[in-house]
C-alpha cells in the first residue's frame, strides 16, 4: 500500500514551505564583528578574511550606520592598540581604542547595540589572555591575577558607554568577578554575555591575523576547551549561570552544533553562536573560486545555527545575509 503521510504536500510551494518553516533567519538575529584600530581614514583590509577591514574609529561609526541601517542590532568591538605591553594597558586604559570606537559609535548611532569584547589578548605583548608567570614559555596564564586586569577592563567599557560587556579569556570565575566589578561601579544595570564554551580551535586562524593577537608562543590550550570534550562544555555553562551570566556564547559554531544544542537544552538563558573566522573564510574562498553560491551556502550555514539552538548569531557574513533577507533570496 502507499504510505498515508505524503511529506511532500507540505513543500509543493513556496508559501506553504515558509508557512511550516520551523527555523527563520532573520536580521535581528545578527550582530556583526569590528575591529578598531588608531588613526584615521583606515580600511586596511584583512588579507585572510576578504571583505573584513581593520578600521580606523571615523570608519568604525560609517560602519556602524550602514549596520543599523540594514536592520542589524548589534556590533562586537574588538581593539588593535598602538602598543602593547605586559600590563594588557590598552584593553582597561580609558582611552583604550575599545573605549574610544564605543563612545564614538554611541554618540553617532545611539540606538545601536554595541558589545565589547572583554579580553587581553590584543592588548599584551606576548599574544596570551593574561597574566603569564615570569619566564613561563608554555602559555599558562595566571588566572586570578587576570581577573583584576578583565575587571579593570569592564568597567573602563562600561564607562565608555558600552551596552552588553562580553568576556571570552575562559578565565575561572570571570563572571562573578566582572559581575561583582560592575555592580561596584554601578552598573549593574550592564548585562554579561560570556563565552561559555569556547574551544581551542584552528578555526580562529585568520582572526588572528585580524585582531594581530597570535601567540608569541605556547598555544591556548591550557585556558580553552579541548575540542573532543561536549559534558565539559555543560559544566563550564552552569558554572556562568551560578555566578550571574546573563547570555552564554558557544564558540566556534559550524563544527561545535552539537554544543550548541546541548546549551540550549540546558538552560533558559539566549544562547548566542560565534560563526568565526575560519568559518567565514572557508566559504569566502570557495565562493571566490566558483566552487560554491555564496549567497546560499551562507544563509543555509546562518539557519543551521538557529536550527541547533542559537538565539544570536555573530557572523561576518551579517551585512551581506541581511541584505540578501531583505530581498527575500531565502
Amino acid at each position: 500500500m502507499f504510505p498515508i503521510h505524503r511529506p511532500r504536500r507540505l513543500r509543493s510551494n513556496p508559501q506553504l514551505r515558509r508557512m511550516v518553516c520551523e527555523n527563520v533567519l532573520t536580521t535581528q538575529d545578527l550582530i556583526y564583528p569590528l575591529f578598531a584600530v588608531p588613526g584615521t581614514s583606515i580600511a586596511k583590509e584583512v588579507v585572510s578574511m576578504p571583505g573584513v577591514y581593520q578600521l580606523s574609529i571615523d570608519k568604525i561609526v560609517e560602519e556602524a550606520k550602514e549596520v543599523y541601517d540594514l536592520g542589524i542590532p548589534a556590533i562586537i568591538l574588538f581593539g588593535i592598540p598602538e602598543d602593547k605591553d605586559a600590563e594588557a594597558t590598552g584593553a582597561w586604559h580609558d582611552c583604550g581604542i575599545v573605549q574610544k570606537a564605543a563612545s564614538a559609535v554611541k554618540q553617532a548611532v545611539p540606538d545601536l547595540i554595541v558589545i565589547a569584547d572583554t579580553c587581553l589578548c590584543e592588548y599584551t605583548n606576548h599574544g596570551h589572555c593574561g597574566y603569564l608567570e615570569l619566564g613561563d614559555l608554555t602559555g599558562r596564564v595566571l588566572n586570578d591575577p587576570t581577573l583584576e586586569l578583565l575587571k579593570k577592563t569592564a568597567v573602563a567599557q562600561a564607562n565608555a558607554g558600552v551596552d552588553i560587556i562580553a568576556p571570552s579569556g575562559m578565565m575561572d570565575g570571570f563572571v562573578q568577578a566582572i559581575r561583582a566589578a560592575l555592580d561596584e561601579a554601578g552598573f549593574e544595570g550592564i548585562p554579561i554575555l560570556s563565552y561559555a564554551a569556547k574551544y581551542a580551535s584552528a578555526y580562529y586562524g585568520p582572526f588572528r591575523d585580524a585582531a594581530e593577537s597570535t601567540p608569541q608562543f605556547g598555544d591556548r590550550r591550557t585556558y580553552q576547551m579541548d575540542p573532543g570534550n561536549a559534558r565539559e562544555a555543560l559544566k563550564e555553562i552552569q558554572l556562568d549561570i551560578a555566578e550571574g551570566a546573563d547570555m552564554l556564547m558557544v564558540k566556534p559554531a559550524l563544527a561545535y552544533m552539537d554544543i550548541i544544542w546541548r546549551v540550549k537544552e540546558a538552560t533558559n538563558l539566549p544562547v548566542a553562536a560565534y560563526n568565526v573566522s575560519g568559518e567565514y573564510s572557508m566559504i569566502k574562498a570557495a565562493a571566490l573560486n566558483g566552487w560554491v553560491d555564496e549567497q546560499r551556502v551562507v544563509l543555509e550555514t546562518l539557519t543551521s545555527f538557529k536550527r541547533a539552538g542559537a538565539d544570536l548569531i555573530l557572523t561576518y557574513h551579517a551585512k551581506d545575509a541581511a541584505r540578501w533577507l531583505a530581498k527575500g533570496h531565502f
